[in-house]
């Protein structure tokens, strides 16, 4: 790595490698502008690959055209329709034959058995999602005649939709800038500078850009599935983990400046000295990241890969681009507090220097009480209610669709426009169709007769109860059970309440898999990079303790201050993903100098030189990555919302007591043989230098 870091800072190399990274901003830059239309938002491209439901959905495209949707158009007044909205309704029913992208036949309306309501549903084309906001506004627009008092409300698979593309709208530009602003605002506060700030932020922002271009070159030739959810999350990560590694390089170098007359010398040294806990962080990031191609949810598995090859650019980017901005401008980067040859190291002295000697006079009952209030706030998991959000509850402002649906269940029958979708062998179909209408849960006189291609029956039913409730959940199943009763039928059931049952079991699956896995994977890394197993097992042990303690107080800010009504099925899963691959980065930061110091100074020493050196580094960092997931915030979706407070709360919780308090705590209780079976475990500590008493002089 020596010959690397002087490769990357020569005197010369280092223009090269700027103009290496222009070039590759200039050709990667309009690739990186058209990630957005790489995305595939279809419903398989989330779905559980091998689940009946997303079985169904391929099948289905035989009898209902390919990524068609119901549109469903509910009209009320109280205390009874007119006789001239009937005649504006029948009006508007022959405007809507003509929509755009019309799928078939409108069908209605139908009068609700109050006469308060009538409804009307409209099959449409979705090859893109995002035109659902166009569908709607269309379907809105045939109505503006209506009598006075007639309200119109567009719900249905196709308003929800809508809603969604329409509060998601601009989500890159609405995240990059909110990313942004927080991390220059930290950068400023920590460097007290109004120019050093610039050179890390440009680093992220070329890391961002080729890594989306490198993201969208995956997608149209590697099959690689991209999604509105992996494209937000991978601006937050790049943005988040580059300014980590940025500011841990620049400390690393300020601190060098200090010990070097040549600022290219103190840049070899640096980014010697650092880049293997940068790279090990990388590493730990993105093998996480790729443990989800364990999950069995397509959203899930899929966004392994594009934040893995965000962090493998991001280490890149700031291993070379960010050493070579530093060396090429010069010591006055950092001014006004400029550091010069021999100036004495601040961190000796400093605020965490202190704390580590506050820590040093009790270890061992400083980590016993900060595991206990850690173990407790842990226990507030059992307020977490992550069995999946309703359409109702999955947004932080009520939406059009929302009230649409409150009207529809109000006047019809709860599952109208989400009707429960089953394929069956033909010659099965009539004795399926008696069984599925004799189903608990299902309307029997909604159940359609069958519809007879290549050997297959397609039939439709309709829930009695809202098709996102736990009432429409268990009827699927006994659906299930019975027509998968009926011999030789080969039947299987879909639809949109079977998909998100579906979800919501393949979820609850992945988290029982996958984090064991991303576990492993972790432990692994940290064994090759500390070459030791007792301190790996201790940093898991500290990290699975934060992160109960992180979704405990989660799960009590959701439900006792947002009033959420619950979380995601995925929500732990990414969660837990963030917080280990994430906030282990911390652990290795300090660690790793731990380890260096512990060689030249022994373990209790270096334990503390170690926290003085990485503190004020590692809580910028963390207030960096904690702010950027705190921006997923300003989306009004709950599940992103909910992921970016607890993420930020991990973080900070990670930064500020795990790895200051609880870490150094058992590094100085469990001593030397934290490095076991290591050499230095086996290493004697170096005698206290003695303490010399003055003995005064007597007086003459």
């Amino acid at each position: 790595m020596v010959k690397v870091a002087g490769w990357v800072t020569h005197r010369y190399v280092k223009y090269v490698v700027i103009a290496f990274w222009l070039g590759a901003l200039a050709l990667l830059g309009p690739l990186a502008g058209k990630l957005n239309d790489a995305q595939d938002n279809d419903a398989a491209s989330w779905l559980p690959k091998d689940a009946e439901s997303t079985q169904v959905l391929e099948r289905a495209s035989a009898f209902v055209p390919e990524d068609t949707a119901p549109a469903v158009v509910v009209y009320e007044r109280p205390g009874g329709l007119t006789a001239q909205d009937e005649q504006a309704i029948a009006d508007d029913v022959r405007e809507f034959a003509g929509v755009d992208m019309l799928a078939g036949e409108v069908v209605g309306p139908q009068i609700s058995q109050d006469g308060e309501a009538a409804q009307v549903i409209v099959p449409v084309s979705m090859e893109d999602w995002d035109l659902s906001i166009d569908v709607v506004k269309e379907l809105r627009t045939a109505g503006e005649d209506n009598p006075e008092g007639l309200a119109l409300h567009v719900t249905g698979p196709v308003g929800s939709s809508a809603d969604a593309a329409e509060a998601f709208e601009g989500i890159d530009s609405t995240l990059l800038y909110a990313a942004g602003a927080v991390v220059i605002i930290i950068l400023l506060l920590t460097y007290r500078s109004p120019v050093l700030w610039l050179l890390p932020v440009i680093s992220a922002v070329v890391a961002l850009t080729v890594a989306q271009a490198v993201v969208y070159l995956l997608a149209e030739n590697a099959d690689l599935t991209v999604n509105a959810q992996s494209a937000g999350i991978l601006t937050v990560l790049v943005f988040g983990a580059g300014t980590d590694y940025a500011l841990l390089l620049t400390a690393r170098y300020r601190e060098e400046l200090r010990k070097h007359g040549d600022r290219h010398a103190a840049m070899a040294v640096a980014l010697h000295r650092a880049s293997p806990a940068i790279i090990a962080s990388g590493a730990t990031v993105a093998a996480g990241m790729m443990c989800l191609l364990f999950a069995t949810m397509s959203s899930t598995a899929g966004l392994g890969p594009v934040a893995a090859a965000g962090i493998v650019v991001c280490l890149l980017v700031m291993l070379t681009l960010l050493p070579a901005l530093l060396v090429t401008v010069g010591r006055w980067v950092f001014w006004p507090r400029v550091p010069h040859l021999g100036d004495a190291e601040p961190t000796e002295h400093g605020f965490w220097a202190r704390v580590g000697d506050r820590i040093a006079l009790r270890p061992r009952r400083t980590w016993v009480g900060t595991a206990a209030v850690l173990l407790i706030a842990s226990f507030g998991v059992v307020q977490l209610n992550a069995t999946g959000l309703s359409t109702e509850d999955s947004f932080t402002s009520e939406q059009p669709s929302i009230v649409g649906e409150r009207v529809l269940v109000e006047h019809f029958t709860g599952g109208v426009g989400t009707p429960v979708v089953v394929l069956a062998d033909a010659e099965a179909a009539d004795e399926v169709a008696e069984v599925f209408a004799g189903v608990e849960g299902i309307d029997p006189t909604s159940v359609t007769e069958p519809v007879v291609a290549n050997g297959t029956a397609y039939l439709e039913g309709t829930l009695t109860s809202e098709p996102d409730s736990d009432e429409a959940f268990d009827t699927i199943d006994r659906v299930r059970d019975a027509v998968h009763a009926v011999p030789g039928a080969d039947a299987q059931v879909g639809g949109e309440t079977a998909i998100t049952l579906d979800v919501n079991r393949a979820s609850s699956r992945d988290n029982l898999v996958v984090i064991p896995i991303i576990l492993l994977a972790v432990l692994l890394i940290l064994i090759a990079l500390l070459r030791s197993v007792v301190a790996p097992l201790v940093l898991m042990g500290t990290v699975i303790l934060s992160f109960g303690a992180a979704l405990g107080v989660s799960a009590l800010v959701f439900r006792h201050v947002f009033g959420f009504a619950g979380a995601d099925t995925s929500f732990p899963l990414f969660v837990f993903v963030f917080l280990v691959a994430l906030g282990i980065d911390y652990n290795i930061f300090l660690m790793t100098r731990v380890r260096e110091e512990v060689q030249r100074v022994g373990h209790r020493r270096g334990t503390l030189i170690g926290l003085a050196a990485t503190g004020g580094v590692i809580t910028s960092a963390g207030l960096v990555l904690a702010g950027t997931f705190a921006t997923l915030g300003t989306l009004p979706a709950v599940g992103f919302a909910e992921i970016g407070f607890a993420v930020a709360f991990g973080v900070l919780l990670d930064t500020l007591v795990v790895r200051s308090v609880l870490v150094t705590a058992l590094n100085l209780d469990i001593g030397p043989r934290m490095w076991w079976p290591s050499r230095l475990a086996r290493r004697p500590e170096p005698e206290p230098a003695p303490v010399v008493e003055r003995v005064p002089e007597p007086v003459a």
